[in-house]
C-alpha cells in the first residue's frame, strides 16, 4: 500500500475516474443497443447524433480508441440508412 500523500490522493482520484468512465461507457453501450433495436427510421435518425456525440466524448477522453469510435459511428450510420 502506498504511503505518500500524493500516492494516496492518486488512488482516490483514479477510482473516481474509473467509476465515471465505467458509467459513461456502459451508458453509451446501452444507447447503441437501443439504437440497433429501433425499427422506425425517424426515431433512429433522431437518436443517431446523440450516440455519435457520446462516442466522440469517450474517444476524446481515451475511454475507447478513436478508431473504434469511428468504426462504431460508421456502422451505426449504415444501419440507420438501411432501415
Amino acid at each position: 500500500m502506498a504511503n505518500h500523500k500524493s500516492a494516496l490522493k492518486r488512488i482516490r482520484s483514479n477510482e473516481t475516474k474509473r467509476l465515471r468512465n465505467k458509467y459513461q461507457h456502459k451508458t453509451t453501450r446501452n444507447a447503441i443497443k437501443k439504437l440497433r433495436e429501433l425499427t422506425d427510421k425517424k426515431e433512429a435518425e433522431a437518436l443517431l447524433p446523440s450516440v455519435h456525440s457520446m462516442l466522440d466524448k469517450l474517444a476524446k477522453k481515451n475511454v475507447i480508441h478513436f478508431n473504434k469510435a469511428a468504426n462504431l459511428k460508421s456502422g451505426l450510420t449504415k444501419f440507420v440508412a438501411t432501415i
